[in-house]
């Protein structure tokens, strides 16, 4: 690692993401996900976790070429049965101990490029329907919760293939890492108190006027989106019960809230690829009639997003609408991540499946059945795929058709 003090920003991260993300309180149950070859980011967060009063970190390992050889050579009935030991103890560390989740990813974007999509689609759909009570609470915000990143091999590869060394590929991914994190400023948590700040006052506004839709215009893309009665644009900051704040994506530049999924209309098309459970998706194009999808392709990973849709409960639906101007830093970077978290970061984004409840007034207490009584998607997946650019426009349309200006050229014009 060549990276001029490396370790110092790696612990420096690992103390963000404990105190800002998942914001660490005394006697709180974290749980770490994250990949064996960043066992010494794993430290610096389970130290910082404990200095912080934690009073249980849970360490769950994963590597992906084990990973890959389940699915290369684990029949489908096998891969897709999950254990009741693996569900029980995900509920228990949800309901009785309220754990707070950091997802770190760091994975291979196609490391699953090769393996029969109908498999991976199983899997997903089995994983999506047995870990149910995780999502949900994820979703409602019951837990605290952050997804974040690390600098993996391949995936830095995949990034800067024109980097002569994986020493300079992961290097300058780590770079780009710390850099949309904020951890190269002397106050990484002053720095992001400032950034919440700016998004907060973007979201009151559009909170404010309640639009009851809007329209994105770009090349391959005329699409109308309904926006729910009392829908609450959110962004950076995110609070549990207790009343207890966290940051649930780092880096984050979006305000997102949920459509009526029962008003979709038009077509959209993407933007950047989709890293979806270990397959890489390009060039998806989508239509919409009367609130559902109701065709998609894609020019890479084709049966990949139609088993996506087509196969699981709901994901004909919408359950995000983010905004996210492409002057951001993330967009500016020039860099295709390949990666959710940070190129949804870097463009306007939709969200295949189930939406989230803490962008309804009330949402959170009520049942499924209630949700998709206001307009509100329910579904057991929930991906995101980017349709944001330069050329975007977005209007928001008013309950008596007034049309106003939000987004211009890809900025904001509100």
């Amino acid at each position: 690692m060549a990276l001029p003090n490396f370790e110092k920003n790696l612990q420096k991260y690992a103390k963000l993401l404990v105190t800002k993300g998942i914001n660490v309180q005394p006697g709180d149950w974290v749980k770490l996900t994250i990949s064996v070859d960043q066992a010494m980011l794993a430290r610096f967060i389970t130290a910082e976790s404990y200095a912080l009063g934690a009073e249980k970190v849970i360490v769950k390992w994963q590597d992906d070429a084990i990973t890959k050889l389940h699915y290369l050579h684990q029949p489908q009935e096998v891969l897709t049965n999950i254990p009741k030991y693996e569900i029980d103890e995900t509920e228990d560390h949800i309901l009785n101990h309220r754990v707070s989740r950091l997802v770190v990813i760091s994975s291979d974007p196609g490391l699953l490029n090769d393996v029969d999509p109908a498999k991976v689609a199983a899997y997903q759909k089995a994983a999506g329907k047995a870990f149910k009570v995780q999502r949900v609470a994820t979703q409602n915000d019951d837990i605290k919760w952050t997804v974040a990143a690390a600098a993996g091999a391949e995936w830095a590869a995949k990034v800067f293939p024109d980097l002569s060394t994986s020493e300079e590929q992961v290097d300058a991914l780590w770079d780009q890492i710390f850099k949309t994190c904020r951890v190269y400023e002397d106050d990484p948590i002053a720095a992001w108190d400032e950034h919440k700040k700016k998004l907060n006052e973007k979201a009151a506004k559009l909170n404010e006027i309640q639009f009851h839709a809007l329209r994105f215009t770009a090349p391959g893309t005329d699409f109308t989106i309904g926006l729910p009665k009392n829908h609450i644009w959110a962004c950076a900051g995110s609070v549990n019960p207790k009343g207890e704040e966290f940051i649930a994506n780092m880096p984050t530049e979006e305000i997102f809230t949920s459509p009526d999924t029962r008003r979709l209309d038009g077509v959209v098309r993407s933007t950047k690829p989709l890293s979806y459970a270990g397959t890489l998706i390009e060039g998806i194009v989508v239509h919409f009639k009367d609130g559902k999808i109701v065709e998609v392709s894609a020019e890479k990973g084709d049966e990949t997003i139609k088993k996506l849709v087509f196969e699981n409960e709901g994901a004909t639906g919408l359950g995000e609408v983010a905004l996210v101007p492409d002057p951001s830093p993330i967009s500016q970077s020039g860099i295709i991540f390949y990666n959710t978290l940070f190129d949804e970061n870097a463009s306007n984004h939709l969200a295949i499946g189930s939406a989230y409840p803490t962008t309804l007034q009330g949402g959170t207490k009520m049942s499924e059945e209630e949700l998709r009584e206001h307009g509100l998607n329910t579904s057991n997946v929930h991906v995101d795929f980017m349709i944001g650019s330069s050329e975007m426009n977005v209007d928001g349309i008013k309950g008596d058709g007034t049309v106003v200006p939000i987004f211009r050229n890809g900025d904001w014009a509100i």
